[in-house]
């Protein structure tokens, strides 16, 4: 029996169901970082539902219909990465993040953009070694979506082996920034690959600055306009839905009008969790904001974790797709030391740098659902097939192996 097509509200349970469930098995019986078990524990169950495929009667093909349903890419990009900037900026102090903007500026700006080309030239060399032909401009696509970072699995394995703040810092600062320029230079290319492609280096140039100086414009009002209506009401209840509406109204404005929406979230989310939390709000309201906002964040990621380990289920698996993924895993490593030691060694002259910087910073530069997405909203055409392979490779990795390992490589270097 073939599965019907869910409605929004079916779909949506059925992944918080799932989720839930997933959690409580990882709490009770496998004990790693939520997020990081939850997707292990998706992962392993689309294995299972694989390797039973022929034998169990259609309930795989059932349960990979029900998960190509889910958007992923539109649900992330024009949903979900709202909920999840704007809850990881409203609580990043801007005063330490002050004190650290010229490293996080440098990693965010200068070090996404050397990944992207280090990782698009080494991954177009390596593929054609295989016999596996990709247009160049396909490989810097693949450069430019896996260079965002995502910190979620790393700050909270940081904070219980007692890593330097600086560092912790320096990596939240890094991907809040780092998913926008990332996506914006993501499109930029694809647009390039365009049948009709006419942008040439100035226009490319004015339209970066447009995204992304018209986002932090964007931004700083509405989080003004949120700050002075927040200052003139003393209801919690009141504030949050105020936040609330900030989040949503912030990307959906900067979407509409083809800004840079996770940037102009970010600053406006900056800019409330700072000067709204000393400013405009109480002591009990500043509680309900964080448990709030901190809540979202978690249940929000739960989800997207589960989802990158569904995805497998519906994913083209060729041998020498495996192959090249596997080789892409050091490519990634490789441009993250690269653009981290270009960046960090130099400007150790100038300020001090917690011990082993270079090498946490390379480690734990995760790569999370924001470039699944993205591999996910390529048009097709005879490379996406390969680069998502690439790409959910390259994550599985990073989320697990190096999620799981940051925090012995921060005892033994940091």
């Amino acid at each position: 029996m073939l599965v019907r097509v869910l409605s929004l509200f079916s779909l949506v349970s059925l992944l918080v169901t799932l989720a839930a469930l997933s959690s409580y098995l990882n709490y009770r019986y496998i004990k790693l970082p939520t997020t990081i078990g939850v997707m292990l524990v998706a992962l392993v169950g689309s294995l299972a539902l694989i390797l039973a495929g022929p034998y169990a009667g259609g309930f795989r093909d059932q349960v990979a219909t029900l998960v190509g349903q889910i958007d992923f890419q539109q649900a992330l990009l024009h949903g979900l990465l709202a909920f999840l900037l704007f809850a990881g900026s409203i609580h990043v102090n801007l005063e330490e993040l002050g004190r650290e903007w010229l490293t996080v500026a440098l990693l965010a700006i200068v070090g996404t953009l050397i990944s992207t080309a280090i990782v698009g030239a080494l991954a177009w060399l390596v593929l054609h070694g295989l016999g596996l032909h990709i247009p160049w401009l396909h490989a810097l696509l693949f450069g430019a979506l896996i260079s965002p970072t995502d910190p979620i699995a790393v700050l909270g394995i940081m904070k219980s082996v007692g890593a330097p703040r600086q560092l912790e810092i320096q990596i939240a600062g890094e991907s809040l920034f780092n998913d926008g320029l990332g996506v914006v230079v993501f499109l930029v290319l694809l647009q390039l690959t365009g049948p009709a492609a006419t942008l040439t280096p100035g226009s490319i140039g004015l339209l970066l600055l447009e995204e992304v100086g018209g986002a932090v414009v964007l931004g700083l009002l509405a989080g003004l306009v949120a700050y002075f209506m927040l200052k003139r009401v003393d209801n919690y209840h009141v504030e949050l839905l105020l936040t609330l509406a900030l989040a949503m109204g912030v990307f959906a404005l900067a979407d509409a009008w083809h800004l840079s929406a996770p940037i102009a979230v970010v600053v406006a989310g900056l800019f409330v969790g700072n000067q709204g939390r000393a400013f405009a709000m109480t002591e009990k309201t500043r509680v309900h904001v964080d448990t709030f906002w901190e809540l979202v964040d978690e249940i929000l990621n739960v989800i997207l974790f589960l989802l990158i380990g569904l995805v497998l289920l519906v994913l083209p698996i060729e041998r020498a797709w495996l192959i090249a993924g596997a080789l892409a895993i050091p490519i990634v490593l490789l441009a993250r030391w690269v653009a981290v030691a270009g960046l960090v060694l130099p400007l150790a002259r100038f300020r001090v740098q917690a011990r082993g910087s270079v090498t946490i910073l390379t480690w734990g530069g995760l790569r999370g659902a924001i470039s699944v997405a993205l591999a996910l909203s390529l048009p097709a055409s005879d490379s996406r097939s390969l680069i998502l392979t690439l790409t959910y490779c390259v994550v599985v990795f990073s989320i697990v192996v190096q999620g799981l390992t940051i925090g012995r490589v921060i005892r033994r270097v940091g």
